[in-house]
């Protein structure tokens, strides 16, 4: 199913979000991992990539090319809990982040 001009406009959004909160937390990075990282088999690419990089590398860079190109929008969506894992007990809360990608996730989920 195609994504409404709505959605694709808070995808966005909450994709500038992302961006803005992995920055804040000052977790984004200027070099890209190594192509061996991306060949990863596991999920997030946990064997290969801190949870951050994932989420900066992989699936904000996905996520452009999807809304870009006018390709289907991820009808599910579970980022949150794994993000909610990788702060947990880390001086870094990562609250704001954690919301945007609920909030990222129910869009996605609801679409």
């Amino acid at each position: 199913m195609a994504s409404s001009p709505d959605q694709l406009d808070q995808v966005t959004d909450h994709l500038l979000q992302i961006e803005i909160e992995l920055r804040r937390l000052d977790v984004w990075e200027v070099e890209a991992p190594p192509a061996s990282a991306f060949r990863s088999n596991e999920p997030f690419c946990i064997d290969t990539m801190a949870f951050t990089q994932w989420l900066q590398f992989v699936f904000l860079e996905r996520m452009k090319v999807l809304v870009e190109s006018g390709q289907p929008l991820p009808t599910v969506s579970g980022i949150a809990p794994m993000a909610e894992e990788h702060f947990r007990g880390r001086a870094a809360s990562g609250a704001g982040l954690i919301r945007t990608l609920q909030a990222m996730d129910q869009l996605l989920s609801d679409a």
